[in-house]
């Protein structure tokens, strides 16, 4: 072993040199007394990216954060790292009356119809995942106007993990399959993602979304979408103001139960993306309507939180969301590889009349996903892709490089130039020309998270309060699956104790699942993202007050505000179960009755073929019982006829699947024999099929007074009441 000192060994000298092994070990497995940068430069802080004061812009000399961005942003090949698995659609957005007191962007101008692209996807699964893992789901919508391109990149929850971009790669990495094998895919019950959790206070709020029914969409057209950041709206007079961008989906938004979720992840792995395309190619045009909450600049910090803070919502009840325009989406793509999978959104991407906020998540997402894009699409051209080209003309210096498809023409390509007259040349803000928000901006240059974000876990109560008791057990039970597939019980506890902080109620339930000692609010709450230097102090938020505030927006219950008079039955999936021997003439006459409402009726059977009535009559039926599933329908109902009903209650798969049916909460209907089969189909020990919520009969095949009942339940999505009596779902 050699006795030189470390910096002057050669090769040679660390060959067999005990010492220097272990350090060569310690960087390969990633491990190591001290977190360094990839050219070993030990590193103080990379929990907080460099800011030009500590509510300032993002500085582009922050080597640290754009080495960790650009290596998490290039891991993957070719598929996305995140949002992998996603589905698209064409359509237009059409701006409703004046905006312009708002932005000058020419699309929020009245009437003003533009053309748009948007991408729905989940986040932490591969291309070959199932639709219904419980996940975030990505918004992303391309709009071509005809000042550019603007992309609009969000959620379908309003707030997210972390505070500052530089930790993104760390927080994906948790979530991500484990590296050392790969498991588990697209799903967040596992040991890295808690001990993230567990060590991250601030990600306290979106783990309780997540958890919640927001998690599983019934439908990518039933779920909000959100802008998630403070952005900024500027009107011609140079007027700036914060806002939060929203889509709220015109059927209202609905999920599906966790047990539901899993059974359809076996039928139909594709079933969001397939109801998309079902639903454009059958005419029923999927629609959100756009709106902003809008802050004035001068009342940027009137709030008990920090509106530049990712984690953290404006409550609609403080700031009400102003409705600006309607999309909707008609027309699905051609080919999946061309539109979906090489549509390119960037956050940068922006018009006249919008612009960005400080908000630290956002600035470090400028970065990243025209970095993302360099890497996926080959290089700095992936603008010429045909889904991907601006509406607008392109001028500028800009040529050559790989995949470069124009072919631009004369020698100059550069400016200020005066061989061509200074063509391209600058454009005024009368002009259409962009200018950045005027703002001062003073501060020393620190890594340091403003102490206006160091309050975790009051919106996270917020969020619990306002859930309804069915929507409290769904985020109890899902904290309890999650959780039980975690090995190590010191992440359980941890993340015990961030529950803890939130709500006794919440923390008790989970921790009796666990078989877990309830922790104390007032313990050591644990926040290992501290700088190595910094003041734990100053980064250790208190417990939520416990206090009952509550906002009604949250919840997404048939009663919220977000679900208020969205009772439409259009796009609905019935199952209508018979078989030979049923009431066709009721069927029939059911048929055409749900239909005239915009629902989709499918019969269920025992075979394929045609269904031979009593009198004679035949219809088509499109399913049997071994094809499809409860799962996939959204109601059910079952007809009359003695013969067809003793054969269904025979059939095990058919009691099953109004047995299901029941389980999930839906609404059920049954006229004259069918009744039978509900009867046959109730649960031990639990409510009384025929005497629940949701269950309509009839004692005779009659179905006109059937039918508008029937139409009320379906308008009324579920039952989650049935849960409350002793129904597991």
């Amino acid at each position: 072993m050699s006795d030189k000192p470390l910096a002057k060994q050669t090769h040679e000298d660390v060959v067999g040199n005990p010492k220097t092994d272990e350090l060569a070990k310690n960087r390969e497995d990633g491990y190591g007394e001290f977190l360094t940068t990839n050219q070993g430069l030990r590193i103080n802080d990379d929990q907080n990216s460099l800011k030009a004061g500590e509510r300032g812009p993002t500085l582009l000399e922050d080597f640290i954060l754009r080495e960790k961005i650009t290596h998490f942003d290039h891991e993957r090949i070719p598929e996305r790292v995140v949002h992998a698995r996603g589905v698209a659609a064409h359509g237009y957005f059409q701006a409703y009356d004046d905006n312009a007191n708002l932005s000058r962007a020419a699309f929020l101008q009245p009437g003003a119809v533009t053309p748009v692209f948007t991408r729905f996807s989940t986040v932490a699964g591969s291309r070959g995942s199932s639709d219904m893992a419980r996940d975030v789901r990505g918004f992303a919508v391309k709009f071509y106007t005809e000042e550019g391109i603007f992309d609009l990149v969000g959620n379908n929850i309003p707030v997210f993990f972390i505070q500052d971009a530089t930790k993104f790669p760390d927080f994906i990495h948790a979530v991500k399959p484990e590296p050392h094998n790969e498991i588990p895919q697209a799903a967040s019950a596992h040991d890295t993602f808690y001990d993230f959790i567990s060590t991250n206070p601030e990600t306290s709020h979106m783990l309780l979304w997540v958890m919640s029914d927001r998690g599983l969409p019934r439908s990518l057209r039933m779920m909000e979408g959100f802008g998630i950041h403070a952005f900024r709206l500027v009107n011609a007079e140079g007027k700036a103001r914060f806002v939060k961008f929203h889509w709220k989906p015109t059927l209202g938004t609905h999920s599906v139960a966790w047990e539901e979720a899993q059974q359809i992840s076996g039928k139909d792995p594709d079933f969001h993306r397939r109801d998309l395309w079902n639903s454009i190619e059958g005419g029923a045009y999927p629609e959100w309507e756009l709106g902003v909450q809008v802050v004035e600049e001068e009342d940027e910090r009137k709030f008990d939180f920090d509106i530049l803070d990712s984690t953290k919502l404006i409550p609609e009840e403080l700031v009400p969301v102003i409705k600006l325009g309607k999309m909707v989406l008609n027309r699905n793509v051609d080919n999946y590889f061309a539109e979906t999978e090489q549509v390119a959104f960037c956050l940068s991407h922006i018009v006249p009349g919008i612009d960005f906020s400080n908000d630290p998540l956002l600035q470090g997402r400028l970065f990243s996903y025209l970095d993302t894009q360099l890497k996926r699409l080959g290089g700095p051209n992936f603008h010429e892709i045909p889904i991907n080209r601006s509406l607008a003309p392109i001028h500028n210096g800009q040529r050559d490089g790989h995949m470069r498809q124009t072919i631009n023409k004369g020698n100059v390509a550069y400016g200020v130039n005066l061989l061509n007259d200074n063509y391209p040349r600058q454009a005024k803000q009368s002009q259409g020309g962009f200018t950045s928000t005027y703002e001062r901006v003073e501060g020393h240059k620190i890594r340091l998270r403003s102490k206006s974000f160091v309050d975790h876990y009051s919106q996270a109560k917020l969020f619990w309060n306002s859930q309804t008791a069915a929507e409290k057990m769904h985020i109890v039970k899902a904290l309890r699956f999650e959780l039980s597939h975690v090995q190590k019980v010191e992440v359980q506890a941890r993340t015990l104790v961030q529950l803890a902080q939130i709500d006794h109620d919440l923390v008790s339930r989970v921790a009796e699942g666990l078989g877990m000692a309830v922790p104390s609010a007032e313990g050591v709450q644990l926040n290992l993202a501290v700088p190595a230097d910094g003041d734990a102090a100053y980064y250790q938020s208190a417990p939520a007050k416990q206090d009952d505030a509550n906002s009604a927006a949250l919840s997404i219950s048939v009663n919220s505000p977000i679900n208020a008079g969205k009772t439409s039955i259009k796009t609905r999936h019935i199952a209508i179960l018979a078989t030979d021997g049923a009431d066709v003439g009721a069927i029939g006459e059911l048929m055409t009755t749900l239909m005239a409402e915009g629902a989709q009726t499918a019969i269920v059977a025992t075979h394929l073929g045609k269904l031979k009535g009593t009198d004679g009559q035949e219809v088509l039926i499109n399913w049997t019982f071994q094809a499809t599933s409860s799962v996939l329908f959204d109601a059910v109902y079952v007809a009359g006829g003695a013969s067809s009903v003793q054969k269904l209650t025979q059939d095990a798969d058919a009691v099953r699947f109004v047995n299901e049916a029941f389980r999930h909460c839906k609404p059920i209907a049954a006229s004259a024999e069918g009744v039978d089969l509900l009867k046959a189909a109730s649960y031990p020990g639990a409510t009384d099929i025929l005497g629940a919520d949701g269950v309509i009969t009839s004692a005779d095949n009659k179905v006109a007074g059937l039918a508008q009942e029937f139409i009320k339940a379906i308008g009324y999505h579920r039952f989650w009441s049935r849960e409350l009596k002793s129904m597991p779902a």
